[in-house]
């Protein structure tokens, strides 16, 4: 449990006090407070504090969202943050983007690495996952015979930006084939080492598979990969501020996510942790007027103009992440999974395609129905039930991914719930 005097301290410190305005209502503030007194089981079943939570979104109460894994809507003091520091650009762009705005970046930079468990000087604030991927893959100097190792589960824009440098610079990629979901820590230690060879160098590893909710034993699977040599690429688009951890604790040597997921930030942010010996071996993707081997993490930032708006309430959406308190919102995210799976799971025809192991899970879970195609059940879901999910078809997984997020309602998953009752007994 989140020590309390710790949580007020953040709470009322300087840079924080927007959240005792309009933002949060005093009701609010002092449930807050009081969840502070709370295990995160406790906290993750209370429907009452659940819903003024939901009320600080605007999400449709009639389309309901299940497919946060995609993109996940910001909360109303991060949406009046964009509006505000928005207005103020476009009342003298040049003076207010860069000299007020951009220089409030290593503050920023400051705020997601002490979310991050990171150290500033490893965090490069961009637009995406992807972009923080590709900066590095596309980054390190690779030769003709290297050999890069990469799931078949892996997400598309990785896998091209591989197969772009396999036909530019003739490296090899040699794929790993995951059967999944699986509860064997082993078995996915060994998948992702067994191909390593002497020219091997760099394994990708995701750390959540975007199309399961599968959560790899990232930090045993690093460790392996180190001792034979290679560094390591962590996929983190699914990861932060989702669950907790730390970056750096990962074991990795590369690290991006998308901040417009789980963390709910403005659509368009991301975050590239580079470890620091690292920083000097790539290429900044956009040409930067610092050389390549120059240690500085801001030589990945030179991106022309940007939204620095977008840039800027990143910071409001870590102050509304903390208000609910990491933990918390692990332990509810879990316990909506779970809600809505326990209710279906021993129907007949129903196939679980994710583990409902915590090491494995927490969110997102994927199923299938016997019989049934895949489009029909997403459709069906959609024009009759109201309820957005994705199909998903990739390789050896076929199934609907469910992505509920704080502002998912435990009726809204009863009635979904229901309707996959429904659609099996059709």
């Amino acid at each position: 449990m989140q020590d309390r005097r710790k949580f007020l301290k953040y709470r009322y410190r300087p840079g924080h006090a927007r959240y005792s305005g309009n933002a949060f209502q005093p009701d609010m503030t002092d449930a807050l407070a009081l969840a502070r007194d709370r295990t995160p089981a406790a906290n993750a079943v209370d429907e009452k504090f659940w819903m003024q939570i939901k009320e600080m979104y605007t999400a449709s109460s009639t389309l309901i969202n299940l497919n946060n894994g995609g993109v996940s809507p910001a909360p109303r003091p991060v949406q009046e943050a964009l509006v505000r520091f928005n207005a103020m650009c476009n009342e003298a762009p040049s003076h207010y983007m860069w000299h007020v705005l951009d220089k409030g970046r290593e503050q920023l930079r400051a705020k997601i690495a002490e979310l991050a468990g990171a150290d500033a000087d490893e965090i490069a604030i961009n637009r995406n996952t992807t972009e923080g991927l590709e900066t590095v893959i596309f980054g390190l100097d690779l030769k003709k015979g290297d050999e890069v190792l990469l799931t078949k589960q892996d997400y598309p824009n990785m896998i091209n930006a591989w197969k772009q440098r396999e036909k530019r610079d003739g490296i090899i990629l040699k794929w790993i084939d995951l059967e999944l979901p699986t509860e064997d820590e082993e078995y996915l230690i060994n998948k992702y080492t067994e191909q390593i060879s002497a020219k091997t160098k760099i394994v990708q590893v995701n750390h959540v598979i975007n199309w399961t909710g599968h959560i790899n034993p990232v930090r045993k699977i690093a460790d392996a990969v180190h001792a034979k040599g290679p560094d390591v690429l962590i996929d983190g688009a699914h990861s932060f501020g989702h669950f907790v951890f730390d970056v750096p604790a990962l074991g990795g040597d590369y690290y991006a996510t998308s901040l417009h997921k789980w963390l709910s930030a403005p659509f368009g942010s991301g975050m590239l942790w580079i470890k620091k010996e690292k920083i000097k071996n790539v290429w900044p993707l956009f040409a930067a007027p610092e050389d390549r081997d120059v240690n500085d993490i801001r030589k990945f930032e030179h991106l022309g103009t940007r939204s620095f708006p977008i840039e800027y309430a990143i910071a409001n959406a870590i102050d509304f992440h903390m208000m609910i308190g990491p933990e918390i919102k692990e332990a509810r995210l879990r316990y909506l999974k779970d809600h809505w799976v326990e209710q279906v799971k021993n129907e007949t025809g129903f196939h679980l395609n994710t583990s409902l192991d915590p090491r494995f899970s927490c969110a997102i879970a994927n199923f299938s129905i016997e019989g049934k195609e895949l489009d029909t059940i997403t459709s069906t879901l959609f024009n009759t039930y109201n309820f957005h999910t994705v199909g998903i078809n990739w390789e050896n997984i076929h199934g609907v991914r469910v992505a509920p997020h704080v502002y998912t309602s435990i009726q809204e998953l009863d009635a979904f719930a229901q309707a996959i009752k429904n659609i099996i007994r059709a």
